[in-house]
């Protein structure tokens, strides 16, 4: 039970490395490819037909890409927002995402069914309007594709914990067998006084047995 338990966590947490890895990922490839349309060794990466992109708005530039970052934090947020307890995230959820975002961002967000679908959305139309090729905005979607597969494993191992009754089963089985363990005790303890070292023994396998069922628990 504790290998199964320590399994789902770790699942967990690749889930969460992945999210860190293709965000980072993602904001890389946005911030390099914005406003090209050609290869580095100097090929046009479009076809002959293909309207030349104007030339770069640093300002323009500065607030799509802006955009791309705080919902690409917006994704993460609300997916650390959906698998926590309402009671444990939620005040300071709508605090920050009223703080970064526009308030129409905000308020579609907070007010919606799935947040974090609701912020792959928004991240998928900042991402649409990026001045760059489509194949390479193809390439940036597919980390948002990922997106969905993390928040989808991270559901799963929400929804379906490890079943109550192998849990408790676990537990009475561990009980019943450490009740009748001074008496597979007894003999190999005769030669102390009165069978006093069993005390301690027993009390040490307990205390070691019952952590290992905790560790599962708390897992």
């Amino acid at each position: 039970r504790t290998n199964t338990s320590y399994g789902r966590w770790n699942e967990a947490r690749k889930f969460w490395g992945l999210n860190i890895n293709h965000t980072r990922d993602l904001n890389r490839m946005a911030t390099a490819w914005y406003g090209n349309q050609s290869d580095w060794d100097g090929t046009e990466f479009m076809e002959p037909s293909t309207k030349e992109l104007a030339p770069i708005n640093p300002a323009e530039r500065q607030y799509l890409l802006g955009q791309v970052s705080i919902l690409t934090w917006a994704f993460v947020r609300s997916m650390k927002r959906h698998l926590s307890p309402p009671a444990e995230d939620e005040d300071d959820y709508v605090t920050e995402i009223k703080a970064r975002l526009t308030p129409s961002q905000a308020e579609a967000m907070i007010s919606a069914t799935h947040r974090p679908n609701r912020a792959l959305y928004d991240l998928s139309v900042a991402i649409e309007k990026l001045p760059m090729h489509f194949v390479r905005k193809n390439s940036i979607n597919g980390n948002l594709s990922i997106f969905e597969d993390t928040l989808g494993g991270s559901e799963r191992l929400l929804s379906s914990p490890v079943p109550l009754f192998y849990s408790r089963h676990t537990a009475r089985f561990l009980a019943c067998w450490l009740v009748f363990l001074p008496l597979a005790l007894y003999e190999p303890f005769a030669n102390s006084w009165n069978h006093i070292i069993m005390i301690p023994a027993t009390a040490f396998i307990s205390v070691c047995l019952y952590g290992i069922e905790e560790l599962a628990t708390q897992l």
